[in-house]
């Protein structure tokens, strides 16, 4: 497959796994690594912080790389921690590049000059997006269908002193075409307080990625928020990819309705 990836000083700051999956759903992950490039340091932090939910999603790639097994589903995910650059933020957004994350103050990004965050957009945010765009591309080069895209975060339990009661959370906007059935199936196994816009929703400015890849095209898609100490463990993270990949197979054994108006992909 001949997706682009922008190489750094000989790192791939996106991977993409089973690309050639023909299965409906296209799996992302926008905080998949703390990874912070050696040029830049440690951004100014403890290393103990670099491991913190501050600098990444802990247990979402895990829970990603099952999906992709279980649903023949590609999977993008980005290699660069989102303390260096957000992929999942627009480029005007003021927390791209975060000098605060929670109560914690980031060295290196505080007064970052243009120069800089240009130099982080190329490094990072540019090759990820580029590559889920090829990925599109590529797929329907081939005749398979648009893909469902589903984004996979997890998200820490107490934050800034207050508790979120969610096991799980359902991120959608207007098209609920994905999120309404997994609400439902979440809820009909009594095991989950499923949030449902929580603990985030897109008035957070947390959806760019489904924005830009799916809502702009007319595409479905979910976004998914795993409370991280559920998932812990390759053992949790087994379980969750199981449990979310039975019920996303039973929302595709329906057609999912068309939503119109939305451009063409290459037309927007």
């Amino acid at each position: 497959m001949g997706l682009s990836q922008a190489v750094v000083q000989g790192f791939n700051p996106v991977r993409v796994s089973n690309p050639d999956g023909c299965g409906p759903f296209v799996i992302l992950c926008d905080h998949a690594s703390n990874h912070v490039p050696e040029t830049h340091g440690t951004l100014g932090l403890e290393r103990a912080d670099l491991n913190r939910h501050i600098a990444w999603d802990p247990g979402a790639l895990g829970v990603s790389q099952g999906m992709s097994e279980l649903l023949d589903a590609p999977l993008v995910e980005s290699r660069v921690s989102r303390l260096v650059i957000d992929c999942n933020r627009p480029l005007d957004a003021p927390d791209l590049v975060p000098s605060l994350s929670e109560a914690t103050t980031i060295p290196a990004n505080v007064n970052l000059s243009d120069a800089e965050k240009a130099r982080r957009i190329a490094l990072s945010h540019t090759p990820y997006h580029a590559a889920i765009e090829e990925l599109a591309h590529e797929r329907a080069s081939k005749g398979l269908p648009d893909p469902i895209y589903v984004a996979v975060h997890s998200y820490t339990p107490v934050y800034r002193g207050v508790a979120r009661p969610w096991h799980i959370g359902i991120i959608h906007d207007a098209d609920d075409r994905v999120a309404a059935p997994l609400i439902a199936g979440l809820k009909a196994l009594k095991q989950f307080n499923v949030g449902i816009n929580q603990p985030y929703s897109p008035a957070d400015r947390v959806y760019y990625t489904l924005e830009r890849h799916a809502s702009a095209f007319g595409l479905p898609a979910v976004m998914i928020e795993i409370r991280n100490d559920l998932i812990a463990a390759p053992q949790q993270e087994r379980v969750w990819g199981e449990t979310l990949s039975s019920l996303l197979r039973e929302i595709v054994e329906q057609p999912l309705s068309k939503k119109a108006g939305a451009p063409k992909r290459g037309t927007a």
